[in-house]
């Protein structure tokens, strides 16, 4: 597998508890999304890339799936991997581990559209910008695919 394209870390906060006693499954949402952020900002669109050219990425699409249960002051590692991208769209996955145990905790993966801003539909990305994301997806996408993308959900049979 070749390397993960960031790594982002955050710890458990008490507001992200359920009465369960782990952290609710929402919260698994949010701190990937940090990671969606940290990761977008990386392959530079992220704010900075919304606020010179207009466009930005909105997610279209998420499939997460729970492995472990994460408590309050947990330290959090997300590995945010580039899985492919055309003229329109961005495939990416997190897999998020307990840093002390280092057991993978959870895993998200997404399809995010490029959408211009200024009518809020999805448009091709900018010729540069292209260009620099398949040049990323060369370096960083993984020969094998992490486990746990492109699953679906159904029962067996």
């Amino acid at each position: 597998m070749s390397k993960p394209v960031i790594e982002y870390h955050d710890v458990v906060r008490p507001e992200w508890i359920d009465s369960n006693g782990h952290l609710n499954l929402a919260y698994y949402c949010v701190v990937f999304d940090y990671a969606t952020d940290a990761l977008y900002t990386a392959l530079n669109i992220g704010d900075a890339y919304r606020e010179v050219s207009g466009n930005s990425c909105f997610t279209a699409e998420t499939h997460t799936l729970y492995e472990r249960e994460v408590h309050l002051g947990d330290k959090l590692l997300v590995k945010a991997w580039l899985l492919g991208a055309d003229s329109k769209r961005l495939h990416y996955f997190h897999e998020m581990f307990h840093v002390e145990s280092g057991e993978r905790s959870a895993v998200q993966e997404l399809m995010a559209l490029h959408i211009d801003m200024s009518v809020r539909r999805v448009a091709p990305y900018p010729p540069e910008q292209y260009a620099a994301l398949q040049q990323a997806v060369a370096e960083y996408a993984p020969v094998e695919l992490p486990k746990g993308a492109g699953r679906r959900i159904a029962l067996p049979g």
